[in-house]
């Protein structure tokens, strides 16, 4: 009796096998995806461009042509996010970071009564001062900027709001320093002037010479007896008669009667 049940199972249990191999082989044949002969389409790799591959970093623009386009009124609401760790009124109190009062052109590492990191103490000693140019590369990456600054602040990188910043930075003071001038741009060459061999502009408005036309120098009068152009009057003689053309007779002196053909 136990026989008889053990073999119902084996049985039972073979058959399944049986089942799901069949479907297994079934479903292969059903949906079989051949590799087609052809490509519908090529995928090509991307050519790296000449020079490594490398794009060349866009030049970052200065502080002092940015400020000419700042403001103020959106730097104070820029330096709001300041305030957790600054305080920007005179003779404010230091929190996390030094008081912002008068920090333009202001000495680095300097406010009395806060301990600053030993990497600004280091960056003062080259640096000097808090001008434009330092608190923008400061602003814009305090860590790259000042190595071992004990700033948490990642930085700004937007131009704008970092100019904005600046600038109501500086209105912080009983004196603001003056905005710094713009950088001069590079001035076009004149108009209708054209580069001559060698790089070197033309004059506008100067005459081109002919080929094969020598200018005499300067102060040196050109050889006498000089053959004229074709078509041209050739010039008087000394003593204001002008020599006669191939083929013409000369005019008769004064008081003198005309010659005749004989």
């Amino acid at each position: 009796m136990e026989s008889s049940q053990s073999n119902k199972f084996i049985m039972a249990f073979l058959a399944a096998v049986f089942v799901v191999m069949s479907v297994s082989l079934l479903s292969d044949v059903i949906f079989d995806s051949p590799k087609p002969e052809k490509e519908g389409y090529a995928i090509q790799a991307l050519e790296q461009p000449a020079g490594g591959g490398e794009q060349e970093a866009p030049k970052a623009v200065p502080i002092a042509t940015l400020l000419q386009t700042a403001d103020p009124k959106k730097g104070e609401q820029v330096f709001k996010r300041c305030q957790a760790c600054h305080t920007g009124e005179k003779g404010g109190p230091n929190k996390v970071g030094p008081d912002l009062w008068d920090i333009v052109n202001r000495p680095i590492a300097s406010h009395p009564g806060f301990s600053y990191s030993a990497g600004m103490k280091e960056f003062a000693q080259t640096a000097k001062t808090w001008t434009f140019e330092h608190l923008n590369g400061f602003l814009t990456s305090p860590k790259t900027y000042v190595k071992g600054t004990a700033m948490g602040f990642a930085g700004d990188k937007n131009d704008s709001e970092r100019a904005d910043l600046i600038a109501y930075l500086r209105t912080l003071s009983d004196n603001p320093a003056p905005l710094p001038a713009a950088p001069a741009a590079a001035e076009p060459p004149a108009e209708g002037a054209a580069p001559a061999e060698g790089g070197a502009a033309q004059p506008a408005g100067e005459a081109e010479k002919p080929a094969g036309e020598a200018t005499p120098p300067a102060g040196e009068k050109p050889a006498e007896n000089t053959a004229p152009a074709e078509g041209q009057q050739p010039a008087p003689a000394e003593g204001g008669q002008t020599a006669p053309a191939q083929g013409q007779q000369p005019a008769p002196a004064q008081g003198e009667p005309p010659a005749t053909n004989q």
